[in-house]
């Protein structure tokens, strides 16, 4: 890309903020699926949904349930998973949907788990790890939770994530992501001539006063959409700066841009993954905080269970949440969907939860106790760090991160 084309692009960002939405926010699964089988069950015409993961517990048999049941009474149901993560819907799920009438896309089936993770394929890597959801046109649904209930494979009954409910003109965005989607999934092979679907109908009329914003990434024309966002908000911050990450290894432009905000008094907070859950991930991150320490960074371990969130606050103005993690994965492979919220409300309420995590649920990690972490803590942070970028140079992505 030019110089030129970059600049134009920085300046006009690809996610067009849209007034006029009332956004309430959902954390963890105990506000969220509640209000999803609700949607799902009130639906008349038409279901949209994608998610990465779609679990073989009572979530997942709960929608699966709510699915079955709205293509039953006539609803247009439209479901797209990914191959990977949700590489066992077809054990159990997936004959109960297509048996009701439910259409499935899977994108980029995989079934072995080690050749999955073992190839040098970059296409292999590419996944689907938005999280969406949208009813009848006008009720929408974006974050950062999986069909997974809390409790699954967890520690904890709870597992720290947040999502978004949506009524106004942000649907429109959102419609036609998902159908953009579904009508690549459903091309068929060359020679052959593809259907094209209809666009999905959406009630746009504004619901509110909230501003906000849809974030792709893809492999296309938005591979650093959220990366930008992130960095210019960043960049803008004065006062303070709050991230809750389930996994942090940052690109080196959002790293020096949180480094640069706290030597110039903005007071940054990170809330991080405290349970191990993937041992690689979990020492790679460490192997930053020192650096982020020394930086006047402030460190929390979050530490009953498992915690999922994906979510920034920026001196009070400016908040985002979705699927994208701050890691190699999320910012250079799969795709992604994030929402950029411009209201002073919601960003209080956002950060007073937070904010009560901090307090309740953390544990603060200060530059003298690190200090005295082991030699073999230090090098298992060191190795991991490494065999994860070593893996990343063979697929020829970590190239610019």
């Amino acid at each position: 890309m030019s110089l030129r084309r970059q600049l134009l692009k920085a300046l006009h960002p690809a996610h067009p903020v849209l007034g006029g939405n009332t956004i309430s926010l959902l954390c963890n699964g105990e506000a969220y699926f509640p209000a999803l089988l609700q949607a799902i069950n009130q639906a008349t015409h038409t279901v949209r949904l994608e998610t990465y993961l779609y679990a073989d517990d009572a979530i997942g048999q709960a929608v699966t349930t709510a699915l079955c049941a709205a293509a039953a009474r006539g609803v247009d149901v439209r479901l797209v998973v990914d191959g990977f993560g949700a590489r066992n819907i077809d054990q159990h799920h997936l004959p109960l949907l297509l048996q009701s009438g439910v259409q499935v896309r899977i994108y980029r089936p995989e079934h072995h788990l080690w050749r999955h993770l073992l190839s040098r394929k970059r296409s292999r890597l590419r996944r689907m790890h938005r999280k969406m959801a949208l009813f009848d046109g006008g009720t929408a649904f974006i974050g950062g939770i999986n069909l997974l209930d809390d409790a699954t494979d967890n520690p904890s009954p709870t597992r720290l994530d947040f999502a978004v409910q949506i009524f106004g003109p942000m649907v429109q965005p959102i419609a036609e992501a998902m159908d953009r989607q579904w009508q690549t999934l459903s091309r068929r092979p060359l020679f052959h001539r593809s259907i094209k679907h209809a666009p999905t109908p959406t009630k746009t009329a504004p619901a509110g006063q909230i501003r906000a914003g849809l974030l792709l990434r893809n492999n296309l024309s938005q591979r650093r959409s959220i990366e930008n966002a992130y960095v210019q908000a960043i960049q803008t911050a004065h006062d303070h700066i709050t991230l809750a990450m389930a996994y942090f290894i940052p690109s080196r432009n959002i790293l020096n841009a949180l480094l640069s905000a706290s030597e110039r008094g903005v007071k940054v907070r990170l809330l991080l993954q405290g349970k191990i859950e993937y041992r690689l991930q979990h020492y790679a991150s460490q192997s930053l905080y020192r650096s982020l320490l020394n930086a006047g960074i402030r460190l929390y371990e979050y530490q009953p269970g498992f915690m999922h969130a994906k979510v920034g606050v920026i001196d009070g103005r400016w908040a985002t949440l979705g699927s994208a993690n701050l890691d190699p994965f999320s910012l250079l492979v799969a795709q992604e969907a994030n929402i950029v919220i411009e209201d002073d409300a919601f960003c209080a309420q956002l950060e007073a939860k937070l904010q009560q995590e901090i307090e309740t649920h953390s544990q603060e990690i200060t530059a003298a106790a690190w200090g005295k972490k082991s030699s073999l803590h230090r090098a298992l942070r060191v190795m991991s760090a490494r065999v994860l970028f070593r893996l990343l140079s063979l697929t020829r992505y970590a190239d610019n991160y």
